[in-house]
């Protein structure tokens, strides 16, 4: 019985330990990155400080990820070996996004506070995260312009 259990235990912990293998990340220098994605995170920097650079897999594609600080906000982008913007995710003020988004974050956030605003551009879609604490627990909200939540 105490056999059966321990090989159970073995092979919940493999299980677990390959999930998350396939979210590594691998720091990375710029001059390591294809020539096209080279050129996307040199525009990407321009006027900020490069904060980061890791490589990962995603859907079993190469990304590449920059981290950046401009004007005290965080920029993080997502790009392709061939140069494509994936996503990019900006930090910013409350005050500067949607009023409806505002209103459900404001909501959200009733009785906790807010720790981190972002603006998300994904293939041409804008969107909004907040962070929030409360009660202890923190948790994260995504909304669409109107104020809807994305699922």
């Amino acid at each position: 019985m105490k056999q059966a259990f321990a090989c159970c235990v073995i092979a919940l912990l493999l299980s677990v330990s390959s999930i998350f293998a396939e979210e590594k990340e691998t720091k990375v220098a710029l001059k390591d990155l294809p020539p096209a994605a080279q050129k996307a995170v040199q525009n990407l920097i321009k006027g900020a400080e490069l904060k980061g650079l890791s490589k990962e897999e995603e859907n079993g594609k190469t990304v590449y990820e920059v981290e950046t600080l401009k004007n005290g906000k965080t920029r993080n982008a997502l790009i392709d070996a061939g140069g494509a913007i994936l996503e990019i995710e900006e930090s910013t003020d409350l005050n500067e996004i949607p009023g409806p988004a505002k209103i459900a974050i404001e909501k959200a956030s009733a009785g906790g506070k807010i720790t981190k605003v972002e603006t998300v551009t994904k293939g041409g879609a804008t969107t909004y995260e907040a962070a929030i604490k409360k009660a202890g627990k923190s948790s994260e909200i995504k909304l669409k312009a109107d104020g809807s939540k994305i699922k």
